[in-house]
């Protein structure tokens, strides 16, 4: 393809997606007789703490409407600007600004720790916790860091990451039987305290809450499936207790 061609590529794109857009606003949503079909992109985290009930929630009410949940990468923010995926929820932090969002839920986070780790008992010092192994993740496929990770660059504290994972779920159970400790966030932490054995200790470094919010293609605003689909999940959302650290 010539760069002539390519650069005509994004504007054609646009046109369609417009046009498409247009057709779809003047086309009735029935949620209970839908058919339609959702692409969403979110983390292991987000399917595990919130999608699996709003899903549950959307089956009850549209239960002909179907959904593929993708993993959020740089490939996701590429697919939402081209119209290929419908929603997007990741931290505000790293959304685009180029497209509507909506705030979901926030969470903070947590320090997790195997009931046998000796090194640590009910609480854990900043020098303790830079000083430590950890269970870290890195989400997508280039450098950009996780949530809890951006703000520890930002103080200039490193921390030693001894195992590496791109799965939130997956660094619960590699914490067990280890004495290294993970970063998480607190509802994933409570979710896994409740059948692992683990310790929640508070986070020893200022790390502002973590707002996960709902994105998706500006020309999409006033499509009545997507403007349905946004009120329910942000009504699920709003269900959610508050992210809290139970005593041990």
């Amino acid at each position: 393809m010539t760069p002539m061609a390519k650069g005509l590529v994004k504007p054609v794109r646009s046109l369609l997606l417009q046009a498409q857009a247009t057709i779809a606003m003047k086309v009735q949503f029935d949620p209970a007789h839908s058919r339609r079909h959702f692409s969403v992109a979110v983390s292991d985290y987000v399917a595990t703490v919130f999608m699996a009930d709003a899903l549950a929630l959307v089956q009850r009410l549209a239960p002909h409407v179907t959904f593929e949940l993708v993993p959020t990468s740089e490939r996701a923010v590429e697919a939402l600007e081209a119209g290929t995926l419908d929603f997007l929820i990741a931290p505000d932090v790293f959304a685009p600004n180029t497209h509507p969002k909506l705030p979901l839920f926030e969470d903070t986070h947590t320090v997790i720790a195997w009931t046998g780790n000796s090194r640590v008992g009910k609480a854990i010092s900043l020098q303790q916790f830079l000083n430590m192994g950890h269970v870290a993740i890195h989400v997508g496929e280039g450098p950009a860091p996780n949530f809890d990770e951006l703000f520890l660059r930002r103080l200039k504290y490193k921390r030693r990451a001894e195992v590496v994972t791109h799965s939130f779920d997956v660094v619960p159970h590699l914490v067990v039987g280890t004495n290294r400790i993970a970063t998480v966030a607190t509802r994933l932490a409570t979710k896994y305290a409740r059948f692992l054995p683990l310790k929640l200790l508070p986070l020893p470094v200022d790390v502002p809450p973590m707002i996960e919010a709902l994105q998706w293609h500006k020309y999409h605003d006033n499509d009545p499936a997507y403007v349905w689909l946004r009120g329910v999940l942000k009504r699920e959302a709003a269900r959610l207790p508050g992210p809290k650290i139970p005593s041990n």
